[in-house]
């Protein structure tokens, strides 16, 4: 499934319901576009069962009640992210250089989020389980002990 920015719940089928939850935001603001209601679409869309309303969704409007999904659409993309890219490019290069450093490593222009974004999204759903990396032991310390206590 490609991510529109769309409410997408998934519908029980006749033998299985799909998994239920509830969100616990915990002490997190629950302000409009807060970055938990990102991951409570990205749980939706990945086909979990959550009780919630497009209310706090970016993109929602209070005054015409109704989610805009070209602007919700936007930010799973990361356009709000290219959006800061080049206003900080053409404001602030110093701060965009700090800011920005690996991705201007890596060559990943503002124009070229979206595609990047989609690329994780798609190698996500090709392989969703997390691979296990390889971590070095923690190195044996050496106790210094002034006394004959050991």
């Amino acid at each position: 499934m490609i991510a529109t920015g769309e409410d997408f719940s998934v519908e029980p089928a006749e033998s299985r319901r799909p998994f239920r939850a509830l969100l616990d935001v915990g002490l997190i603001r629950t302000t409009t576009g807060n970055r938990i209601f990102g991951a409570l679409k990205g749980a939706l869309d990945g086909g979990l069962d959550i009780p919630h309303s497009d209310k706090r969704f970016a993109g929602f409007s209070k005054d015409s009640k109704q989610l805009d999904t070209d602007v919700h659409r936007k930010y799973i993309y990361g356009g709000h992210v290219a959006a800061y890219m080049g206003t900080l490019m053409e404001d602030e290069p110093e701060k965009y250089q700090t800011h920005f450093s690996r991705y201007i490593k890596k060559g990943v222009e503002p124009e070229s989020i979206e595609e990047l974004y989609k690329k994780v999204h798609a190698a996500i759903r090709a392989d969703p389980c997390p691979k296990k990396t390889h971590k070095e032991p923690p190195k044996e310390h050496k106790r210094l002990c002034i006394c004959d206590c050991y």
